[in-house]
């Protein structure tokens, strides 16, 4: 629902790329995955995964520095799975994922509920709304909460 053919898409925390590939394989030939992360060997894992499929060109990999993203793409949807929780400075974060989000973009965070109390993640949500995100949805997930935040 969320994915479309030619959007650019930044799977944050990509780890070994589960869903980057399956991104990419929904944006198509006409749209980006930026596959970023802090560990080059996540990365490399999945240069090796891509490499000589027709997804190869349509995601990027992108080492992400020590305390930010550092991408200047504009996207139309950030994908931050299981990783949000592990950033230090989350105001700095959401701030970052607000400003390379294209108007109307979206923002999709999902976190481990075994691993993130509710307190823990309506502290985020509210962190988010406090920079101007606004709330869409809580998608029901097995073992995860969920928030959909447009821009």
């Amino acid at each position: 629902d969320y994915v479309k053919e030619g959007m650019t898409v930044l799977d944050v925390g990509c780890g070994p790329g589960f869903f980057s590939v399956e991104i990419a394989d929904m944006v198509g030939a006409s749209g980006k995955v930026i596959a970023a992360d802090l560990q080059q060997g996540m990365l490399d894992k999945i240069k090796n995964k891509i490499e000589g499929t027709k997804i190869e060109n349509i995601i990027e990999l992108h080492k992400c520095e020590e305390n930010r993203i550092g991408i200047s793409t504009k996207v139309d949807l950030v994908l931050a799975f299981y990783m949000v929780h592990e950033v230090p400075d989350q105001d700095k974060f959401l701030k970052e994922m607000y400003s390379i989000l294209k108007p109307d973009g979206t923002f999709f965070i999902i976190e481990p509920a075994f691993h993130v109390s509710k307190k823990a993640f309506e502290e985020t949500v509210n962190r988010a709304d406090a920079i101007g995100f606004t709330q869409v949805k809580r998608p029901g997930m097995i073992l995860s909460r969920a928030v959909v935040l447009k821009k």
